[in-house]
């Protein structure tokens, strides 16, 4: 089994429970106050949909999908939008992957470094687009 195939059955697991999505903005919101400050007006409801989506577009995009969606992702968080810095995106992976220690029972420190490893790229992508 693939490694974009080992996340995409974690991930699954952490979507059996809401609190995946509302422990992940509590772990990226104290990652910094900078970040913390955007979200001050954010309807979290609506924002934990879209950051559904987003991961299993980082995911669908390693298995092989286009990543048309991940580009248009990376202009609407470019400096001339959202201007979500490209730093950020550090910030915001180490915040997933302590979320999906805690809600993936079959976690393992190798199975965090397929994470990582299947939506570094991804996530490069969409960092470049700022």
């Amino acid at each position: 089994m693939s490694k974009a195939d080992l996340v995409f059955q974690s991930y699954g697991r952490c979507c059996n429970r809401d609190e995946f999505f509302i422990d992940f903005y509590d772990h990226f919101m104290s990652s910094s106050e900078a970040i913390k400050n955007r979200f001050l007006t954010t309807d979290m409801s609506a924002q934990r949909h879209l950051l559904r989506h987003g991961i299993m577009q980082l995911i669908l995009t390693a298995r092989g999908m286009s990543d048309r969606k991940l580009k248009s992702l990376g202009e609407s968080h470019n400096r001339n939008n959202f201007d979500i810095k490209p730093e950020w995106y550090t910030l915001w992976l180490d915040s997933l992957m302590k979320t999906v220690r805690v809600h993936d029972p079959e976690y393992t420190n190798q199975l965090g470094d397929a994470w990582r490893e299947v939506l570094t790229p991804g996530i490069d992508v969409i960092r470049g687009a700022y």
